[in-house]
C-alpha cells in the first residue's frame, strides 16, 4: 500500500470520528445549523472513500488499454468530491428551511458547541498535514481532500459563532439562516472543486512559471543544438507530460544528438521528478526563430 493510500485511510477513519462528535453535537441541541455541519462531514468521509479507491485504481501500472497510467483517475475522484460537497448543500438548504417555518428552542447548546470544538480542531489538523502530503506526493485526490476539510473548518468556525449568538439572544430565527448561508458556501465550495477537476481532466497546462523553468533548463542543457520549438506539456495526476521539437546541426550524428537530448531529459527529471519527457529531432532548415535558443 503506497503512502498516499494509508493517508487516504487516515481520512476515512478519522472523518468517521469527526462525524460522530458533530452527528451527537446535533443530537444534543436539535440545531439547524449544527445539523448542516454533521451533513458535511457526511460528505467528508465519502469523499474519503472515493479518494481513497481512486487512489488505489491509479497506482495501477501502466498497460496495453492504458499506456500513459491510471493517474487521471484521481481528477475523477476530485469531480466526485465536488458533487457530494454540491449535493450536501442542497440537504442543508431543505432542513434550514423546514426549521425556519418551525423554529425550536436549542437544548444542550454549549455541550454540543464543545463537541462541535474538538471535531473542529481535529478536521483542522488533519486538513493542514493532508494538504502538505497531497502536494509533496502529487496527488490530486489528497489536495481536495484536504482543501475540503479546510473549508468544513471554516464553516464550523462561522457556525459555532453564529449559534453562540443565537443563544446568547434568544433569537430562534438566526439558526437557520446560519444552516441556509452555510449550504451557500458549501455549495460555493464545491463548484470550485468540480470546475477546477475538470479543467485538469481537459489537459490543462501547468502554471506559467513552470513552463518558464522548462524553457531555461532546456535552453541551460541544450548545448549543441539550435533551438527548441512547439513545447507542449499537460498534467495526468502525479505526471507532467511534456514533448517539443528539437533542432540541431543538419551534420549532426545520430549518436550527437541522442546524447543532447539525454542530458536534457536528465536535468528536467533531476529537478521534476514526475515529467515525461519526448522529444522530436530536427535539422537546422526547419528552425523557427521564435523558440527556445539554446545556450
Amino acid at each position: 500500500m503506497s503512502r498516499g493510500e494509508r493517508f487516504a485511510l487516515g481520512s476515512i477513519a478519522l472523518g468517521c470520528l469527526v462525524l460522530g462528535l458533530k452527528g451527537a453535537a446535533w443530537w444534543l441541541t436539535g440545531s439547524a445549523a449544527l445539523y448542516s455541519d454533521a451533513l458535511e462531514s457526511t460528505v467528508n468521509v465519502a469523499a474519503s472513500v472515493v479518494a481513497f479507491v481512486a487512489l488505489r485504481f491509479a497506482a495501477i501500472p501502466a498497460d496495453a488499454n492504458h499506456p500513459y497510467g491510471h493517474d487521471k483517475a484521481e481528477f475523477f475522484a476530485a469531480v466526485v468530491e465536488g458533487v457530494l460537497i454540491i449535493v450536501a448543500a442542497l440537504s442543508i438548504f431543505v432542513h434550514a428551511a423546514h426549521v425556519l417555518l418551525d423554529p425550536q428552542p436549542l437544548v444542550w447548546p454549549l455541550e454540543g458547541l464543545a463537541l462541535n470544538a474538538v471535531a473542529t480542531l481535529i478536521n483542522g489538523i488533519w486538513s493542514v498535514v493532508l494538504t502538505r502530503i497531497g502536494r509533496r506526493l502529487r496527488s490530486p485526490a489528497l489536495v481536495a481532500d484536504g482543501k475540503h476539510l479546510m473549508a468544513d473548518v471554516v464553516t464550523s468556525f462561522g457556525i459555532a459563532a453564529g449559534v453562540a449568538v443565537a443563544i446568547l439572544s434568544n433569537m430562534l430565527i438566526l439558526d437557520p439562516v446560519i444552516a441556509a448561508l452555510t449550504g451557500v458556501y458549501v455549495l460555493w465550495s464545491g463548484s470550485r472543486m468540480v470546475l477546477g477537476s475538470v479543467s485538469d481532466l481537459m489537459d490543462a497546462a501547468p502554471e506559467p512559471a513552470v513552463l518558464d523553468r522548462i524553457r531555461a533548463l532546456v535552453a541551460q542543457s541544450g548545448t549543441g543544438a539550435i533551438e527548441a520549438h512547439d513545447l507542449r506539456t499537460r498534467i495526468a495526476g502525479r505526471l507532467t507530460f511534456l514533448e517539443f521539437h528539437l533542432v540541431v546541426p543538419g551534420s549532426m550524428t545520430v549518436a550527437a544528438s541522442h546524447e543532447i537530448c539525454d542530458r536534457i531529459e536528465a536535468t528536467l527529471k533531476g529537478e521534476m521528478e514526475h515529467l515525461m519527457v519526448t522529444i522530436h529531432v530536427e535539422p537546422e532548415e526547419k528552425a523557427k526563430q521564435h523558440g527556445v535558443l539554446v545556450l
